[in-house]
């Protein structure tokens, strides 16, 4: 392996890494991505908006934007109440879908939600959560701090790469639990589950802008 790519591989390999771990979690957009997955509801153009738009804030952050919304109280204090809200009212749809688990099967077609409120959707689920501020534009742009010129370009690759890879697999692989959601109490559950976890992160992010910095 040439010297320069060898010296490349490393960055490469700790973005990736980073990306990757801080993107593993149960969280609002991983839960959507996963029930579209599971419907089999325009999956590649969910996928493909999540994957590109953490890359784009993972590129922000790289070049500088985390100093940017970390300095900016009245731009936390935006994007938290209005996650929250969003989060909140999702919990709320997830809770009464749960109530109701046989309107939906894992064999649902695509042409049974309409693309662009699904990618309304989509964006509003990374746009409108801060949790994905901190760990893009934040987390991710100040650790590659240690890098520089074409190695912080590298680390940005190997996050984003992270990121795509996250999503297609989890939106493709979803359909692997298939026979598993067959069932209307298996819906039941996930959607309980989601709920939870929207109201959780809605709840979270509401006490933290009322205890301030």
């Amino acid at each position: 392996m040439p010297a320069f790519a060898a010296t490349l591989l490393q960055p490469a390999i700790t973005g990736f890494l980073i990306g990757l771990g801080l993107i593993v979690a149960i969280g609002a957009q991983n839960a959507f991505v996963l029930r579209q997955g599971l419907l089999r509801r325009h999956v590649l153009a969910v996928t493909t908006v999540c994957a590109l738009s953490d890359a784009l804030l993972i590129v922000a952050g790289v070049a500088g934007l985390g100093t940017l919304v970390q300095s900016s109280p009245v731009l936390i204090a935006a994007a938290t109440l209005g996650g929250a809200a969003f989060l909140a009212a999702y919990a709320v749809k997830a809770g009464r879908r749960a109530l109701d688990p046989g309107r939906l099967t894992a064999e649902a077609g695509p042409a049974s939600a309409a693309l662009g409120p699904t990618l309304a959707a989509a964006l509003a689920f990374t746009f409108l959560n801060p949790h994905v501020y901190l760990d893009t534009v934040v987390l991710v742009g100040s650790l590659s701090a240690q890098f520089e010129g074409p190695a912080r370009v590298a680390y940005a690759v190997g996050a984003c790469a992270a990121s795509a890879l996250w999503f297609y697999g989890l939106g493709y692989g979803a359909r692997l639990l298939a026979p598993v959601f067959a069932r209307p109490a298996a819906w039941r559950i996930l959607d309980a589950l989601i709920a939870l976890v929207m109201a959780a992160i809605a709840a979270s992010l509401f006490l933290a802008w009322w205890r301030g910095p």
